[in-house]
């Protein structure tokens, strides 16, 4: 079966079809291809026969372009129409076809850093996302083939975190009894707990990026690496194991990394106590430290002072007691001085090695090691405390250092840590065994207040960190941990991120650079077990080590075969010593899972085991992109790794993203629920909003951005219905064209004329300016930069270009200048959606898929051009530049913005014309630019005439100043009254020199803009009642005539009528092509309104293009839609009615064009008649049809025919048309003996027109004719199937008629006998179906 589009004849006399005498093959095939025009679908399913390669074919011009482009509704709903697309990118399998076309092009890499599956998506993923999508798909735009693979963070705390959660783990006790196996297999089976959610989430925010080919780090070859990676570290003297005091999570019981605990920083209220020391050589004499963590004193060892800061003996008025404390630090104690005697001054390197008596004897065998006195080092600072901090080593960084300084702890001594890893007192501290530290605390505190050392208790609120997973506050213990060397690799660090660009730069250098300035040595391990475990087997004495890097490795080692890498798989597996030590066990420690994201771009590919080619070939990467929290995240481990293993930064470029906050500008929290629902906003606005919302806002150049859902309704608002609605323009008037001038539109950039109108080279000029730019900053990965140049772009295509040559578009100023503005607007449009494709893949895609039919095949470069994310990215034509010209449109647009503020601030719309515009300017150049433009202003402003000058004195204008009263009174107080009085008396000269400047000086106070406001007012001249209103910028003044004018009013009055009429037409859902006529009615008659209509008919019919008729509405009128409103003091009643309500002539002769037949074959001569069309304008026959429709009538089978006018045979091309009217003859192939024909139809017809409705099937006419027999004196129609007859010509098979014989529909015809009707006219009325009813 074919598919073919009929563009065919209709023959009336089909009764004709049944009544064929002779059914042979060839008369049984003319049946069915009558049969099949006279069916006439738009598009049939025709099965092959000889004559369907002739009759069916047309061009495959004629057969695309308007036929196939869709009409496009008034009404969008964005989101219903990005999940069909979604569908159709499924179908399609775009992003893998993408895949495919694009292999053989360069590489561009990507990273994309992975996130947990354990939470869902938010707003912070969507924006890294949306980012990460937008800059792969420039890539592939531009050239590039761009691998895009979706990886998941699968170990480490924030799965830990979940099951313990859920089965209630409070601590490793709770982990042996379950068993290490049994633990990490619940968290095996909640890895991927939300993947699909995250998946559907990914792809409904329309990004491209592979699931089925993605990484997770759990895979066996990603930890494979990842030990590969550690290896080398290791083998290059990287790796080392020591104590060290360290962020620690109670919760999840194991430290933190440095870089982990700056993530999540609070305020809170802690306990703020002073402690008091007695010395031992006079208990009367005491030190006081201050601490916010009581919970650490009873493991304090020592007290410190600065050696260089001056310390004093005071007594405390009040209590009599001596205390030693820095000098600067009095006002901590003491409110005043009288409440204090300083009885002796020092610094403090004199307490050196004082002894005091401890807090608690928990340690007291410490003493023996110098513990419980007095060190010194200059870390102790003078803002804060009272100048002494106590020392617990083994909870504090400057602790641990300082008491290591003074052999008080040694590195192999047992660490004084009387805290276990779920944060609770061990048994050492009997006092308050198993209490956990921060609840402790008030129990502490009692215990000094019983025992005379407390001095004072109060609260402090400070910054303190909390745990990024759990939550909870973190506190700082000792732990031994395995480490990475960074800090000798500093200046390495720094020379590497030197040469990673970075978007926005002052992340580079910042907050990134500061952080590697004071980068530490990176703790790697963690004390736990879901992760990849470290590759390290040791002896007892941690003497003999080895580092595994492969399977492969461990299983020589081991002699086991290995086929998982986690703990439960591993941990069993012993290695023999090689120095007689036994057997190596694993270290128990797994990698934090920061480590394993760091080894991401080698993991992701099992480098070096396999895609070593590939892998070097493209690293670093071209591209990543995360939030500005992974500076300290992941960024950091990237550079670390890459820079320890290969002495070069990991990525070339990279965007850095800000924070997305609640709208009150509080952190995003589930629990306060104060921002709405990620999928609630693409389900109310659709993704392409949510994502132009985020990318054109602070976000993006690493600002934080306060999330407003009013914000993504404005993108839909203000950008996708603009640019929606000038879609919608272009293809209606393309139809327009197609149906009122017979031309189809199809747009080939190559073939195209250049335009010579001014406003078509501004915007293609504008619009290559626009791709130069794009390109530029896109590639500088200014995203920033770019977004509001596209979102101004679409207002400069719908608010000026579509605006201002809306007349053009519509055809009115001539078929040609259309054609030019058509191929204007298509071109801007379909460049438009190339650029915009990255941002809204969704929009443009939708655009696309109906623009694509208006192409031309023959332009297009790419061979698969069915997706719009298929097609490069335009080429900037530099031919079409023009800045001239954009300059000119500039200053057009200067001059009708101010005069609209005018308008605005005198209350005048636009509705209502003025006499006069007058632009003042200091450049002739930019007035002969202005000048050019004189239509466009005119119409915009709705002036009758633009004068320009260089002249403001000949028009009266003079500058005057008002002070901002709240501004200036509040700053002059005093001096504000006679300030006042001197801005008034300001010249104009002197303002005018403020307004370059931006500042004056009045009585000695500098003025600034914001202190002064400047209007401008006139010198009436004489002889004159011209009233002028005036507004500026810095460049240009514009004067708006503003005088009252009576015929002015009125034109506005019927503007107004007009207006209400266009948004009538909306409301009936009618676009320009649909015919209707207006009728309207002024109550009471005669009044204002009433005799404005009267007098503008004209105006509005040329405005509407619609006929406008009083009242009453004819009862035979299909009415569309009605509606009453008040105007000016009138009742105006409007109602739209279907069809254009033209005086017809009285048809003279048949409606459709015809020729007679005079047939002479096998000696015999026979008479009929032909249509040429029917309905009037529909199914045109040619020389071929024509042969084919005389076999059928006159019963000739598959004779040869020969067609005649006068002695000359009709070609194949001739004209049918041409000769309607005429008399042809028909033969076998013999040239006839000329013959006197008759020039009237020689056959009986009736014409018919539809009166309250249109034809369907594919056809426009409403008029057609019946012949009522053919040939002459046979096959009569009889009245059985006038109706049925009637309904075919229409195309309204199925629908129920009635007959009338007069215009108005009073007389139905009811006769049973047609001979009556010869010649005469019935009109028809089609009945309402029961939806209509």
């Amino acid at each position: 079966m074919i598919l073919l589009r009929v563009w065919s004849a209709k023959f009336e006399l089909s009764s004709i079809c049944f009544r064929l005498s002779i059914f042979n093959h060839r008369s049984v095939q003319t049946f069915i291809l009558l049969l099949c025009l006279y069916i006439r679908p738009c598009f049939l399913l025709v099965a092959s026969f000889p004559y369907h390669d002739s009759f069916f074919s047309i061009p495959a011009a004629e057969s695309s372009a308007c036929a196939m482009v869709e009409p496009v509704p008034e009404s969008i709903h964005f989101p219903s129409e990005e999940e069909r697309i979604l569908q159709f990118w499924k179908e399609k399998d775009c992003f893998q076809e993408c895949l495919k076309q694009s292999k053989n092009r360069p590489r561009y890499t990507f990273y994309d850093g992975p996130p947990f599956a354990t939470g869902l998506p938010h707003y912070g993923h969507i924006l890294a996302g949306t980012i990460k999508d937008i800059v792969t798909r420039f890539a592939h735009q531009s050239g590039f083939h761009v691998d895009r693979r979706f990886g998941w963070d699968c170990h480490g705390l924030p799965v830990e975190y979940e099951i313990d959660k859920t089965l209630g783990i409070r601590g490793p006790e709770d982990v042996a009894k379950m068993g290490i196996a049994e633990y990490n297999k619940q968290c095996r089976s909640i890895v991927m707990r939300y993947s699909n959610e995250w998946e559907t989430s990914v792809m409904r925010m329309g990004r491209w990026i592979d699931f089925k080919n993605d990484y997770k780090t759990l895979y066996p070859w990603f930890m494979e690496t990842v030990w590969w990676v550690f290896k080398q570290l290791y083998d290059k003297g990287l790796v080392y194991r020591g104590v060290k005091v360290m962020p620690f999570s109670t919760a999840c019981n194991t430290p933190l990394s440095n870089f982990e605990s700056h993530q999540n920083y609070k305020d809170v209220q802690d306990p703020s106590v002073i402690v008091n020391f007695p010395l031992l050589d006079d208990e009367s004499v005491c030190l006081i430290a201050w601490t916010t963590t009581p919970w650490t004193l009873p493991s304090n060892l020592a007290l410190c002072v600065n050696p260089e800061f001056m310390y004093v003996k005071v007594k405390d008025n009040t209590t009599d007691k001596v205390y030693i404390m820095m000098e600067a630090r009095l006002g901590a104690l003491f409110k005043s001085e009288s409440e204090y005697t300083i009885l002796d001054k020092f610094p403090g390197k004199t307490l050196k090695g004082k002894c005091y008596k401890p807090l608690f004897e928990y340690f007291i065998k410490c003493k023996e090691n110098g513990a419980f006195s007095v060190v010194l080092d200059n870390y102790v600072r003078e803002e804060e405390g009272t100048g002494v901090v106590h020392q617990a080593p083994y909870f504090g960084a400057d602790d641990y250092r300082v008491c290591m300084d003074y052999n008080i702890i040694q590195r192999d001594s047992a660490p004084i840590c009387p805290v276990d890893s779920s944060g609770c007192f061990t048994p050492d501290v009997t006092h308050y065994a198993g209490q956990y530290v921060k609840d402790a605390d008030k129990h502490i505190i009692k215990f000094l207040k019983e025992n005379g050392r407390l001095v004072n208790a109060s609260t402090f609120t400070h910054s303190y960190p909390f745990c990024w997973r759990s939550d909870t506050p973190l506190i700082y213990k000792a732990v031994p941990s395995w480490f990475v060397r960074v800090e000798h690799m500093v200046e390495k660090l720094l020379d590497n991120n030197g040469k990673c660009y970075w978007v926005p730069e002052f992340v580079r250098e910042k907050r990134f650079g500061n952080w590697l300035r004071e980068a530490r040595d990176w703790a790697i391990s963690r004390n736990r077990y879901w992760g990849t475990p470290i590759p390290l087997w040791v002896s007892d004495d941690f003497e003999e080590v080895v580092c595994v890097g492969s399977v492969v490795e461990l299983e020589e080692l081991t002699g086991v075969k290995v086929t998982d890498l986690h703990r439960e798989s591993i941990d069993g597996l012993t290695i023999p010593s090689r120095c007689g030590k036994g057997q190596l066990k694993r270290v128990s420690e797994v990698f934090d899972c920061w480590f394993e994201s760091g080894s991401m771009p080698y993991a992701q590919v099992h480098y070096p085991f396999e895609n070593r080619r590939e892998f070097e070939d493209t690293f670093p990467a071209d591209f990543i992109a995360e939030g500005i929290d992974q500076t300290r995240g992941w960024f950091y481990t990237l550079l670390v790794l890459s820079t320890a293993l290969f002495g070069k930064p990991p990525f070339k470029n990279v965007i850095v993203n800000g924070l997305v906050l609640a709208s009150d500008g509080q952190k995003m929290s589930k629990r306060k629920k104060n921002y709405p629902d990620p999928s609630l906003i693409v389900q109310n606005y659709g993704a392409d909003a949510l994502r132009l919302y985020l990318i054109n806002s602070p976000v993006v150049r690493a600002e934080n951005l306060r999330f407003k859902e009013e914000g993504v309704r404005d993108v839909l608002k203000d950008v996708f219905l603009p640019w929606y609605n000038a879609y919608r323009f272009l293809v209606q008037n393309v139809q327009r064209l197609h149906k009122e001038e017979d031309i189809q539109f199809l747009y080939n950039e190559n073939t195209a004329k250049p335009s010579d109108n001014i406003m078509d080279k501004w915007i293609q000029s504008f619009t290559q300016s626009l791709i130069q730019f794009f390109k530029t900053e896109m590639e500088a990965y200014r995203l920033y930069t770019v977004v509001p140049k596209l979102v101004k772009f679409v207002d400069m295509l719908t608010n000026w270009y579509v605006r201002t040559n809306r007349r053009r578009l519509k055809g009115e100023s001539g078929t040609e200048d259309c054609l030019w503005a058509l191929e204007t607007l298509f071109s801007v449009l379909f460049s438009m959606c190339r650029l915009m494709a990255p941002f809204t893949p969704f929009i443009t895609e939708m655009i696309y898929q109906n623009l694509c039919h208006l192409i031309d095949p023959a332009s297009v470069e790419e061979k698969d051009s069915s997706s719009i994310h298929y097609l490069m990215l335009p080429q900037v034509r530099e031919s079409l530049i023009d800045k001239r010209i954009e300059s000119a449109v500039s200053q057009m647009q200067s001059v009708i913005e101010l005069g609209r503020v005018i308008r605005d601030r005198k209350t005048l719309p636009v509705k209502y014309p003025l006499r006069e515009v007058v632009v003042i300017h200091q450049d002739p150049e930019a007035l002969r630019d202005i000048q050019s433009l004189q239509k466009y202003i005119l119409e915009e402003l709705n002036v009758r005439q633009l004068t320009l000058s260089t002249d403001k004195d000949k028009y009266g204008i003079r500058l005057r100043a008002e002070p901002d009263h709240m501004v200036l009174g509040k700053r002059l107080k005093g001096a504000f009254k006679s300030v006042t009085a001197s801005i008034k008396e300001l010249k104009s000269e002197q303002l005018e020199a403020f307004q370059k400047t931006g500042s004056i000086v009045v009585d000695g106070h500098e003025l600034h803009e914001e202190d002064l406001r400047l209007m401008y007012s006139f010198d009436q001249m004489s002889g004159t009642a011209v009233q002028y209103e005036a507004h500026s910028d810095a460049q240009v003044l514009v004067l708006l005539d503003i005088t009252p004018d009576q015929s002015m009013v009125d034109e506005g009055v019927a503007r107004e009528v007009i207006n209400r009429i266009q948004k009538l037409r909306k409301k009936g859902h009618l676009v320009p092509s649909d015919e209707i006529t207006v009728y309207y009615s002024s109550e009471p008659a005669g009044d204002y309104l009433d005799k404005v209509i009267q007098a503008h008919t004209d105006f509005i019919l040329a405005t509407t293009k619609a006929p406008l008729k009083p009242y009453p509405v004819p009862k035979n009128a299909s009415v569309i839609v009605q509606e009453r409103a008040q105007l000016k003091g009138s009742d105006l009643d409007l109602t739209i009615v279907k069809g254009a309500a033209v005086s017809r002539a009285p048809l003279t002769g048949p409606a459709c064009a015809y020729v007679n037949l005079k047939v002479s074959l096998n000696n015999k001569q026979q008479e009929g008649t032909v249509l040429l069309e029917n309905p009037k304008g529909d199914n045109k026959l040619d020389v071929e049809k024509l042969k084919m429709v005389c076999r059928s009538i006159f019963k000739l089978n598959d004779t040869p025919l020969a067609v005649f006018s006068g002695t000359s045979e009709l070609k194949v091309n001739s004209d049918l048309l041409a000769l309607s009217g005429k008399t042809v003859s028909v033969t076998a192939g013999a040239s006839p003996k000329a013959t006197n024909g008759s020039d009237s139809v020689i056959c009986p017809y009736i014409n018919l027109q539809l009166v309250n409705a249109s034809p369907a099937e594919c056809l426009s006419g409403d008029v057609g004719t019946l012949l009522l027999a053919n040939p002459v004196g046979q096959n009569g129609l009889q009245h059985a199937g006038l109706l049925s007859e009637t309904a075919k010509v229409f195309g309204l098979r199925g629908r129920r008629l009635k007959l009338y014989k007069d215009e108005d529909l009073a007389e139905e015809f009811t006769e049973t006998s047609l001979k009556t009707l010869n010649t005469k006219t019935l009109y028809v009325r089609v009945l309402p179906t029961t939806a209509e009813a």
